[in-house]
């Protein structure tokens, strides 16, 4: 019970940061086509951009502190766990105080992203991690999700690079709709493939 509490609430927080962040993007989107803000002069179009910036900001921090404390588990001993987390915080912090909060924030994305990415492949190679969910399938589409999901926070860091914001935006909508394609979907295909080739054959 205590686990599955945990894990609950882990995905609670998630999806509301989520659906706080989509509001946050569709007002800001609303009113910049509102107050004509796409005709005025480029300097007004970074202070909007850098205010946005300054409200996403803590929607950011809490789903890293999710991510940081979601995706670790999957790899580490419960006794290690936690001395994980204060390690990756400490980093987070020395790197706050040395190069700044965006150089931090970006720098735990980066180790959240390489941590899920190993997610994925002891996944993918049939390693059973500590997960929630059962099955394959499941395994594989939360993987793919979770991955999904912390690219599209670095995404956020690379907006004024339009290549490269492109690229992360695209590989991170196709890992969430391909998991969640996987997650729902796929055990019911294998099984429909199974039954008709019981019955071909």
């Amino acid at each position: 019970m205590r686990r599955f509490n945990y894990d609950f609430i882990l995905i609670l927080a998630t999806v509301v940061i989520l659906f706080l962040i989509s509001l946050l993007c569709i007002g800001g989107m609303f009113y910049f086509k509102w107050a004509e803000l796409q005709n005025v002069a480029p300097a007004i179009k970074i202070v909007f951009q850098e205010q946005m910036n300054s409200l996403l900001a803590p929607f950011l921090v809490a789903l890293l502190l999710t991510l940081g404390l979601c995706i670790p588990k999957r790899l580490f001993p419960s006794r290690w766990l936690y001395a994980f987390i204060i390690m990756l915080g400490l980093t987070c912090l020395g790197s706050a105080l040395v190069w700044g909060w965006r150089e931090a924030l970006l720098w735990m994305l980066v180790i959240s992203a390489a941590l899920q990415a190993m997610v994925l492949i002891l996944v993918v190679s049939g390693q059973r991690l500590k997960f929630l969910c059962e099955g394959y399938w499941n395994r594989l589409g939360s993987s793919l999700v979770h991955l999904g999901l912390i690219l599209f926070c670095l995404d956020f860091f690379f907006l004024s690079h339009r290549d490269l914001h492109l690229g992360l935006f695209w590989v991170s909508a196709i890992c969430i709709f391909i998991g969640m394609i996987v997650a729902f979907y796929a055990k019911g295909m294998v099984e429909w493939l199974r039954r008709r080739k019981e019955l071909i054959s």
